[in-house]
């Protein structure tokens, strides 16, 4: 199939599939006489799996190391269980770091009332601080 065809099947956009090609995170593809870019079932799979990851937030980074581990099938889960106990901190850092960016904002919030002018706004004072 060509690129048109597989970015309609994995809802991927002509220009991230190849991205990802190359970042290397596809396998090379195969090209017609035309020089066509040719891609089979396998794409699909890849392309679905890297979206998995990317709905997860996982970076391309994390993605090519477990494409990496993925194509080491005999290895031990080790090396991925550690990428994504770091991840899920990173998260947890992430949910902090918005918790106290919520919480200066309900203060900030707090600095004006409904119906002043804009020239008495508490909260266009208080950033203009």
């Amino acid at each position: 199939m060509k690129i048109g065809e597989l970015a309609k099947l994995s809802g991927c956009s002509i220009q991230t599939i190849r991205y990802y090609e190359k970042e290397r995170l596809l396998d090379a593809i195969k090209r017609s006489e035309g020089r066509y870019r040719l891609y089979d079932s396998r794409a699909i799979k890849q392309l679905m799996f890297i979206k998995h990851c990317r709905s997860l937030d996982i970076t391309l980074s994390e993605i090519r190391q477990l494409v990496d581990l993925r194509n080491s099938p005999e290895t031990t889960c080790n090396n991925v269980n550690a990428l994504v106990d770091r991840h899920n901190k990173q998260v947890d850092l992430r949910i902090k770091e918005l918790k106290e960016l919520k919480r200066q904002l309900n203060i900030l919030r707090q600095k004006c009332t409904t119906g002043r002018a804009v020239k008495d706004c508490g909260i266009l004072l208080e950033l203009s601080q």
